[in-house]
């Protein structure tokens, strides 16, 4: 004989509620361990890339992120997806920064700066995304989204005459290029220089014009 399921029992309802609870927060720990040990190996890449230059041995990787080999395979298949990871956190960088910003007029300038201390903190890194075919589908994508990000903060700077008025998203590039040119510098205090120098000229160049113009 069948025995009719109690579904409207209250111990039952509650003890399903509490397995399903227990499930979800047992599959966000496993979802946050999995990210923690994601940004661990991209720290690493960072840092080991950094030193060491894009062809490093990858154990270098593993060692210094103290995970296997299988956890670093498994999250990026090859060395290639491991920069190109390294890409895209910058790229997510630029936009985390440009909405702490806001709507400060200055903050096409603080970009700026934060990207020059990028290539001072990691030239390995900077050098190959400066010397990869502009064609790449990555590159592609992660330049056009750093122009979008920072066209907003263009106008802002245009309104409030802190850049010349012909400056446009398209020029990024270009701006990218002057700032890559502190890669000349051997050691980090000599790019640290050579940015900085570079910052400055930048910042005068683009609100030369409009000194002028007043």
């Amino acid at each position: 004989m069948c025995v009719p399921q109690q579904a409207d029992n209250p111990v039952t309802q509650c003890l399903a509620n509490r397995t399903l609870l227990s499930e979800n927060n047992s599959m966000t720990a496993q979802r946050a361990d999995a990210a923690a040990r994601r940004a661990l190996i991209l720290d690493a890449a960072d840092h080991v890339f950094g030193q060491h230059g894009v062809t490093a041995p990858l154990d270098l990787v593993v060692e210094r992120a103290q995970v296997g080999r299988a956890t670093l395979y498994r999250n990026f298949p090859d060395r290639t997806a491991l920069i190109q990871a390294l890409l895209q956190r910058t790229v997510d960088r630029i936009r985390r920064q440009v909405e702490q910003l806001g709507d400060r007029d200055d903050a096409l300038f603080e970009v700026f700066e934060g990207m020059a201390q990028r290539i001072i903190d990691s030239p390995a890194l900077a050098d190959y995304w400066r010397a990869v075919d502009s064609d790449v589908p990555s590159m592609r994508a992660a330049r056009e989204t750093v122009r979008d990000l920072l066209e907003e903060p263009i106008a802002r700077a245009k309104a409030a005459g802190l850049c010349r008025a012909d400056l446009e998203k398209t020029d990024i590039s270009l701006i990218s290029g002057m700032l890559g040119a502190a890669l000349r510098g051997k050691t980090r205090d000599e790019r640290a220089q050579l940015a900085g120098r570079a910052l400055q000229l930048l910042r005068g160049g683009l609100q030369g014009a409009t000194s002028e113009a007043r």
